[in-house]
């Protein structure tokens, strides 16, 4: 249970780092405040149902199809976040481009971090 609220944690917090860095370099995209965090738990949530799904569904495909898997699944989650959620804004075909790929590598690249640190922490409590 633990682990499983750690995980949670991790992914929120990658996810987190990562739309906030992608709006901070891109013009275009835009976050609000408290409804950003609200926002957040949108994503994450659809994040986490997305990208087995996507994988799944790309499982039988051509291998670049099931390489972008995990970008696919990016893409679609940041549609829905800015459908239903008032904490994030994307304008512009190529804003939604770069930000489904900066969002991705800096998810990816907080989430290794994250939990690197947070695991190299927990084994020097113990």
């Amino acid at each position: 249970m633990t682990r499983s609220l750690i995980r949670i944690g991790l992914l929120f917090a990658g996810n987190a780092i990562g739309l906030l860095l992608a709006a901070i370099i891109l013009d275009k995209m835009d976050v609000d405040g408290p409804s950003f965090i609200i926002a957040v738990v949108i994503f994450t949530v659809l994040t986490a149902v997305l990208e087995p799904f996507v994988a799944k569904v790309t499982e039988e495909r051509p291998s670049l199809l099931q390489s972008a898997s995990a970008l696919i699944a990016t893409f679609l989650a940041l549609v829905i976040t800015v459908l239903v959620s008032d904490g994030l804004k994307i304008d512009g075909a190529l804003t939604w481009l770069l930000a489904t790929v900066l969002v991705w590598l800096f998810t990816m690249i907080a989430g290794v971090l994250l939990v690197k640190f947070v695991m190299k922490d927990a084994a020097s409590t113990n």
